[in-house]
């Protein structure tokens, strides 16, 4: 079993900065395939923020933060980053850490964190 932890969130300024990180665990070999963040305001679908890779070779962004947050990964931490700058306001929203991992005997598959919330206040 693999527990994903995250940390960050809270409350920040419209045109401010907050960042995220998500730290994967677990007591059984584990390898990380991809990790990501997604989010979701009330009412609504969740929707990938972005993700990457474990070699960082591979990034992929909705179209509405690129360019303003950046999602790194330590392979060496099991953790992933979001830092996500000139934040526009809104509902607040939910963030959610999602990753790919691959267990033994399990094989590959998908892990959530808990949550952790993001207001932007204008």
């Amino acid at each position: 079993q693999v527990q994903l932890v995250e940390s960050g969130g809270g409350l920040v300024q419209a045109g401010g900065s907050l960042g995220l990180s998500c730290t994967a665990s677990g007591s059984r070999w584990f390898v990380i395939n991809f990790m990501g963040w997604y989010r979701q305001a009330p009412g609504k679908e969740r929707e990938l923020v972005a993700n990457i890779n474990r070699n960082g070779g591979s990034t992929k962004y909705s179209d509405s933060v690129n360019g303003r947050y950046t999602i790194s990964f330590d392979n060496a931490k099991n953790t992933v980053s979001l830092q996500m700058n000139s934040l526009e306001p809104g509902a607040p929203a939910v963030s959610s850490c999602n990753a790919n991992i691959c267990t033994e005997p399990t094989g590959s598959e998908g892990y959530w964190g808990q949550g952790t919330q993001v207001t932007v206040s204008s």
